[in-house]
């Protein structure tokens, strides 16, 4: 009888220690699980808002962005964000874009550096869309002459220039060939030539040429004695052709978009290359910006970072390089506050235009 008893003592002993370890091993188990769980589920963020501005048709943006709710909340994911919802919008005008990202309604904007400078106190830059480069981006306008044809390249570049044109015209080629001969320009020898400029909203048509005018002779383009204003690139070139201007400020090298119509829809007999030259190199307009709000309520270092590598990632695959073409997007780098120090020189140009 004792040693029955004693045996089912130590059978019930067994019995509770084996559950024991049982229910020891499972709680492990779900404390592993758990753990797993947490570190692959994503924060949270119910809604990301992307504001754009009406530089095309609206609804041709919205069309041509809508793929990029689904490439973003992908990146994102894979970056340890979970996104339910991406709600895209194009502004009314530049300025109701950064407007909202100022007040904190619209996390991330695609703005131009003008708009961005504007609204810099509630929005911070954290990518510059890039573009194909040019062989030819010195300062020094002779260096452009010397190698003529201006050609694109494969390397992809934050900005661009603005570039003041010298046609064939006498005056033109008086200037062209001062500034080829290594001679410096003087604010008469500019004055003594017609000007085509565009509106004074065209950075590279208005605005930046004045900011080097100002910035090389203290002077603006209101200060020149002849002036005319074209409404397109196209007319002003056709003036440049035909003498009736002899410089043109545009972007660079707008000469290769209108090579063919120099000797064509123009009637010249030399091409584009051997009839005009460089006379001024504006400084570097830092291209379209990827912006996001100071004010927005997910917005932090963290998430910051996230989109950059997430819309750099996108603007390097096939299918993102179709959305962000809409902008003339190629690509993105980071960006930083003082690459646009040049464009609030400009928009204080634009400021002083406005008050006179």
């Amino acid at each position: 009888m004792k040693k029955f008893m004693l045996f089912a003592t130590i059978l019930l002993l067994s019995i509770v220690l084996v559950a024991c370890g049982k229910e020891s091993t499972d709680g492990e188990a779900a404390s592993d699980n758990t753990d797993t769980n947490d570190s692959t589920e994503g924060q949270a963020i119910e809604k990301l808002s992307i504001g754009f501005v009406p530089s095309r048709d609206p609804e041709e943006i919205i069309t041509a962005t809508d793929p990029l709710k689904d490439l973003l909340k992908e990146k994102l994911a894979e970056l340890g964000y979970d996104v339910g919802e991406i709600d895209i919008t194009v502004g009314t005008n530049y300025e109701a874009v950064g407007e909202a990202l100022s007040a904190g309604t619209t996390d991330i904007g695609f703005i131009p550096g003008g708009t961005y400078v504007l609204y810099d106190d509630g929005a911070e830059v954290i990518l510059t869309s890039t573009r194909a480069g040019l062989s030819n981006d010195s300062e020094d306008p002779a260096d452009w002459n010397k190698n003529e044809p201006t050609e694109p390249t494969e390397d992809q570049t934050t900005s661009y220039r603005a570039i003041l044109v010298a046609g064939p015209s006498e005056k033109g080629q008086e200037l062209a060939e001062k500034v080829n001969n290594g001679e410096e320009l003087t604010f008469e020898d500019l004055d003594g030539a017609s000007w085509n400029v565009m509106s004074p909203s065209s950075p590279a048509g208005y605005i930046y040429p004045a900011l080097w005018l100002q910035e090389n002779f203290d002077k603006t383009i209101t200060d020149l004695s002849k002036v005319v204003q074209a409404d397109s690139y196209g007319n002003a070139f056709a003036r440049l052709a035909t003498g009736q201007t002899d410089v043109l400020v545009t972007y660079a090298d707008a000469r290769r978009d209108y090579e063919e119509a120099w000797t064509t829809e123009y009637a010249r007999e030399a091409d584009i290359w051997e009839e005009t030259d460089l006379i001024g190199v504006m400084p570097a307009i830092y291209n379209d910006t990827i912006s996001v709000s100071k004010n927005s309520e997910v917005m932090d270092d963290d998430l910051k970072k996230a989109l950059q590598q997430a819309f750099i990632e996108i603007g390097e695959s096939d299918e993102g390089k179709e959305v962000i073409a809409i902008y003339s997007h190629e690509g993105y780098q980071e960006a930083n506050d003082a690459d646009y120090d040049n464009e609030r020189k400009a928009q204080e140009i634009v400021q002083q235009l406005g008050s006179n």
